[in-house]
Order: structure tokens, then C-alpha cells, then sequence
């Protein structure tokens, strides 16, 4: 997989995760360790496309 490929991927999977956060703090009792574990998923995403792109 090209690195452009995996970024777009990453990209992907971090916007993903954008929309399970929204759905969850919607909810009428929104699971709050659920929104921790997911943000911190995205931010290591976040971190990960960063590294990649200053690399490319």
C-alpha cells in the first residue's frame, strides 16, 4: 500500500470515528468511556496522518 493509500485510509477511518462520537453523545445516556476510547482513537489517527505527511 503506497503511503498516499494509507493516509487516505487513516483519513477515512479518523472521519469514521467523527461520526460514531456524534452518535454517541446524542444518545438519551451517552457512554462516556466509550466517547474517551474513540476520541483517543481519533487522536492517534489524527497524530499518525501528521507523521506520515511530514515523512511524504
Amino acid at each position: 500500500m503506497s503511503m498516499h493509500a494509507e493516509i487516505d485510509d487513516l483519513r477515512h477511518r479518523h472521519h469514521a470515528l467523527e461520526g460514531e462520537i456524534e452518535v454517541e453523545t446524542t444518545q438519551i445516556s451517552p457512554d462516556e468511556l466509550k466517547i474517551s476510547a474513540l476520541k483517543k482513537e481519533k487522536l492517534k489517527i489524527k497524530d499518525l496522518i501528521h507523521q506520515l505527511e511530514a515523512t511524504d
